[in-house]
């Protein structure tokens, strides 16, 4: 018996040692990888997933990736874990080989060399599916990085959090531009040592806060305050190039030996001095500008919801247009936001992120150092063959911290964001909180609080909010009378009565409410339509009663009889929705007005204002159209109608579709049987009241040229976008039209 246990003992021992040698086998077997996060990132925690094989970084696909596959690879790089994942590309494309395909991850492996997959190198897949990972900011105790060199090696993998500490009181003013540069490392803040400092580094900080520009300071005027206390200085120097978005994505420099009394080798620590742009600039006025203005006229951004952010648009031959997203990376975008007045670029967004523009595109595969001062300084392709308007660039920009959020906030609503709006004023020495009149409270207003709030476009403005329990001890009034333009950045850079408070109707019920969304519409009119369908009809006043109850001709058609006539002005007008959500009617179907002549409803009463102006500007002739149908006539290729206005149906426009109101329908027109021949201008606004919020009000006019010689019209050069830019377009050719005329 003992020789058979001895025999059964020794075969088990064999047995464990050849797995072991097998399971040694296969993990010496398995590829040695290292992971790092690249791209356009903006946190040390998140990036373009990146994988070193064979000696050269590549990047994985987004095949099959999952979070599992996240947490393996966030572990991997010495987090607790993974938040999120994204595909497509959301952190820039990279570049070189696509190393891993259909990434099958359990969660439970050491690392992603472990996971199944297609094998390294064996990809069908294109740069635009890199997959991007946002990781648990927390870090593993006591991980070790992998054998990366130095050379190698970011901030980030040392640094929890990074700030700019004012140095005296007096300079705390917001936002903070100037200070000493300071870095959280195990929880404990550590200020840099300035020995090997550059002014790129200091590029790079001021742009991660929203400055786009440094400039030199005297160490003199700090030197006494550093020198009175002992300092905490972090053990490294920073390298930068200048380009980063975030000073955690600079190299580590080299290590640094403090002295006996703590300080570094000059003995100084770091301070940036950081130049505002001319939006948040100080001003002895105002303290800071009311709306945002851009610097450079030749780029503009439109669409986003909040200031530096929106679509890429830049002015060539007096026509705006788009850039196409070709190419585009976080450096081009941060010499926009420079060139705009903000920081660095926190987002380089593709694929018409925020809004399709129209017009042509102007820019296309462009390509810059980061160091240009204007995007038309960078290399680019004129020829925008094969780009759509679908391929908008668009950026989101750094901006200083304002402070401006922690002055207003919203309460009672169901969710975040809906509330009665409530404001932090000043009265009697103390700060309050208080409610806001809503006498002519509306979409403009309503648009400025969610901006303040960071919380998107206003979807709703509201003068009730009886249904709203707000913050009883912020019942009273403490604002009123406030105008704005839709471009301030916080609520009392509009116009209001200041310390003299009117609110007739009072607070309570009647305190200002709105609600806010992530995404709006944005309509846009076809006027090469216009232009194309323009045509005069002479119609007796017996067709046209319907018309007359329905405000639709000029006040002088009240006069006629039956049997006179009116010269109406006719063309079709096709209303595009670009934006990022459906245009829907403000009011639901038990608010909308019958109108017996016609027997229809309208689900908005002044859907479209139609003008003939005369060359400087005086109205000479108006209509005006309802919106008793607002329906998807068309959409393009892939997107299904969504609305219809049969038997009472739902009314609104889906994002990539388009209404048309052809010309020979009533009210499609303008009275014009008063007015005598000569040179005019004919506009066309959208949305006039600003019933329905939209990302972008600036398109919603389109003018034309006009010439009535009292039996024919001609209307030519149609434009639609911002208004000052189409008056100052019409008025540089039409005096030279007239020359001509008079010389013929």
């Amino acid at each position: 018996i003992m020789w058979y246990l001895a025999m059964v003992f020794s075969s088990a021992l064999c047995i464990f040692s050849l797995l072991a040698l097998v399971q040694a086998q296969s993990e010496s077997q398995q590829p040695k990888i290292q992971l790092r996060l690249a791209g356009d990132k903006v946190k040390h925690y998140e990036g373009r997933l990146e994988v070193f094989y064979n000696n050269e970084w590549g990047t994985i696909c987004d095949d099959d990736f999952s979070i599992e596959a996240a947490h393996v690879a966030c572990r991997e790089l010495g987090f607790l874990g993974a938040v999120a994942w994204s595909p497509s590309a959301k952190f820039g494309q990279g570049e070189g080989r696509i190393w891993l395909d259909n990434v099958h991850c359990t969660g439970g492996e050491k690392s992603l060399a472990e996971c199944p997959s297609n094998g390294f190198g064996v990809s069908d897949c294109r740069h635009s599916e890199d997959v991007g990972v946002v990781c648990n900011q927390k870090r593993i105790p006591g991980h070790r990085l992998g054998s990366q060199n130095r050379q190698q090696r970011t901030i980030e993998e040392r640094v929890e959090e990074i700030r700019i500490r004012p140095i005296s009181s007096h300079l705390k003013r917001l936002p903070i531009s100037e200070g000493f540069v300071e870095i959280k490392e195990r929880g404990k803040w550590r200020q840099i040592c300035d020995e090997h400092w550059t002014p790129l580094n200091s590029r790079v900080v001021c742009g991660m806060y929203g400055f786009p520009g440094e400039k030199k300071y005297s160490n003199k005027v700090f030197k006494s305050l550093s020198m009175r206390k002992n300092k905490n200085y972090w053990g490294f120097s920073v390298n930068c190039t200048g380009n980063e978005a975030h000073m955690s994505s600079c190299r580590l420099g080299k290590a640094l030996v403090s002295k006996r009394n703590g300080t570094c080798g000059r003995g100084l620590p770091v301070v940036v001095s950081c130049v505002p742009g001319r939006a948040f600039a100080p001003s002895s006025s105002t303290g800071f500008r009311k709306a945002y203005r851009p610097e450079q006229p030749l780029v503009r951004l439109r669409g986003g919801a909040n200031i530096g952010e929106g679509r890429v648009e830049v002015l060539k031959n007096g026509v705006w247009g788009t850039v196409c997203d070709d190419n585009w990376n976080l450096r081009a975008a941060t010499v926009v936001c420079r060139e705009l007045g903000f920081g660095s670029a926190k987002e380089a967004l593709t694929g018409a992120k925020l809004g399709q523009g129209m017009g042509p595109v102007h820019m296309n595969e462009v390509d810059c150092s980061g160091f240009e001062k204007s995007l038309t300084d960078c290399y680019f392709n004129n020829d925008a063959l094969g780009c759509s308007h679908e391929e908008d660039a668009a950026v989101r920009c750094n901006i200083p911290a304002m402070g401006f959020q922690k002055r207003i906030r919203l309460s009672g609503g169901r969710n975040p964001y809906e509330g009665r709006v409530e404001v932090l004023t000043e009265k009697n020495g103390s700060l309050v909180w208080g409610t806001v009149c809503s006498e002519n409270w509306g979409m403009m207003e309503a648009m400025v609080v969610c901006r303040q709030l960071g919380l998107g476009f206003a979807s709703n403005a509201f003068q009730e909010t009886w249904y709203w329990a707000g913050d009883a001890s912020a019942d009273n009034v403490v604002m009123s009378g406030v105008r704005c333009s839709g471009t301030e950045m916080s609520l009392p850079h509009c116009l209001h009565h200041g310390k003299h408070i009117s609110c007739p109707r009072g607070g309570g019920r009647f305190a200002a409410g709105v609600s806010c969304s992530d995404m709006a519409p944005d309509l846009v009119l076809n006027a090469q339509l216009v232009e194309q369908t323009t045509y005069l009809e002479d119609r007796p006043m017996y067709a046209l009663q319907c018309a007359l109850e329905e405000n639709c001709l000029s006040s002088t058609a009240k006069k006629n009889d039956h049997s006179t006539y009116r010269r109406l002005l006719r063309f079709s007008s096709q209303i595009h929705n670009v934006g990022q959500s459906d245009f829907r009617p403000k009011l639901g179907h038990h608010a909308w007005t019958w109108h017996e002549c016609h027997r229809h409803y309208h689900s908005i009463e002044v859907f479209t204002h139609y003008d003939l102006l005369s060359l400087n500007g005086t109205k000479v002739a108006e209509g005006h159209k309802a919106s008793f149908c607002l329906e998807d006539t068309q959409c393009d290729e892939g997107i299904q109608k969504r609305y219809v206005c049969a038997n009472f149906g739902e009314q609104g426009i889906t994002v990539g579709c388009w209404d048309t109101y052809r010309h020979d329908i009533d009210c499609q027109w303008i009275d014009i049987t008063d007015v005598k021949p000569g040179d005019y201008i004919l506009q066309v606004v959208i949305n006039p009241n600003y019933d329905v919020a939209e990302s972008d009000y600036t398109n919603n006019f389109m003018k034309c040229k006009c010439r009535y010689d009292g039996y024919r019209i001609w209307t030519y050069q149609c434009l639609t976008g911002e208004l000052r830019i189409i008056e100052g377009l019409l008025k540089q050719e039409l005096p030279m039209m007239r020359s001509n005329t008079q010389s013929s």
